[in-house]
């Protein structure tokens, strides 16, 4: 079965960065089960995969466009040093979650630490960044009427 709207697709990934540094991969836990054409993977990615079949292995390089996003400057904010004052061993890289007025949980990434401001990042962590992945098309299957309705793969 070719890939297209309404097929749901298990595939295994590794995703790594320009440098080679591994960021993320499916292989040492369950594959990724996902309902095609819904908007459930990076857009670069879900292109590449349309008109694929099982079987099928690949790579894919996503810009970051088509990924996560350009680092919006506007994401990035100076916050006073005392708003961390609970935090034991503030170093940069350390990431944080806070709840937004709308409810929803906000991560954040400490980029920069000077005496009295502390630099956070609140783009997401590979916004900017090209994507590298290897791709394995484990099955494809037609989508339920149920997983249709529903919008996502109940796998």
């Amino acid at each position: 079965m070719i890939i297209k709207g309404n097929c749901v697709v298990t595939l295994h990934y590794s995703l790594t960065g320009d440098h080679g540094q591994q960021l993320d991969a499916s292989h040492e836990s369950e594959p990724l089960v996902y309902l095609h054409g819904t908007n459930s993977l990076l857009p670069g990615l879900e292109k590449d995969i349309e008109g694929r079949c099982a079987g099928d292995k690949f790579n894919v390089t996503v810009q970051p466009e088509e990924g996560y996003g350009l680092t919006d400057p506007q994401h990035i904010h100076k916050v006073p040093l005392e708003a961390f004052s609970e935090t034991n061993n503030l170093e940069v890289g350390m990431q944080f979650e806070l709840e937004s007025e709308e409810g929803h949980g906000e991560q954040f990434t400490v980029i920069a630490i000077e005496e009295d401001e502390v630099t956070v990042d609140a783009n997401h962590p590979l916004a900017g960044k090209v994507l590298h992945f290897k791709v394995s098309i484990e099955t494809v299957r037609a989508a339920t009427d149920e997983e249709i309705e529903a919008g996502y793969a109940q796998e």
